[in-house]
């Protein structure tokens, strides 16, 4: 009895982890094993792709669902902009699963334009309700207040790579020159 019988493979590895990431349960992507288009029939390669973009996309749901409640709660620009830079944290996991390094380079550049291209149409989305909300009679200053918070907390600005976090306030050079001077009698 071959262990292709007993598990199912790498395909089933990858398969339970998608199910369950997709649930959002804790996984740990590291142990998944790499994948190879020639390893597998071009139906079952076709099926697992379709695995993928359908956990990629239950997750980008979910996450766009949370964004929009948390920002139609927000009344003040200070939580929208909270609520905007949290929501970037969400996106680390699922470009995470799209640029894993066990997938062929093919499927991860196609993976990471589609869940990109995804986010840039959430951030368009939102602008656009806005532009709804100002042809109803909405308060034009809390309009205008919105698409500032959006446009100076872009969703993009989290999903490119390379994006990182600015420096800690606290974090500072101890050899640099002070920045002021105090003048003491």
């Amino acid at each position: 009895m071959s262990a292709m019988w007993g598990h199912g493979g790498n395909y089933q590895t990858w398969a339970d982890h998608l199910a369950r990431w997709s649930r959002g349960e804790q996984t740990d992507g590291r142990a998944l094993p790499a994948l190879t288009r020639g390893d597998y029939h071009q139906d079952t390669w076709v099926r697992l792709t379709d695995q993928l973009t359908r956990a990629l996309g239950t997750r980008m749901q979910g996450w766009a669902d949370d964004l929009t409640r948390a920002l139609n709660a927000e009344q003040d620009e200070f939580a929208a902009a909270r609520a905007l830079v949290q929501a970037r944290s969400g996106l680390h996991a699922v470009r995470a699963l799209a640029g894993h390094p066990s997938l062929t380079p093919e499927l991860r550049t196609r993976l990471l334009k589609l869940v990109d291209g995804q986010i840039a149409d959430l951030q368009r989305q939102l602008e656009t309700q806005l532009d709804r909300l100002a042809r109803t009679g909405a308060d034009p200053r809390w309009i205008e207040g919105r698409r500032r918070t959006l446009r100076d907390n872009p969703l993009t600005g989290g999903a490119a790579p390379g994006a990182t976090e600015g420096p800690q306030p606290w974090a500072y050079d101890p050899t640099a020159p002070p920045r002021r001077r105090i003048v003491t009698d």
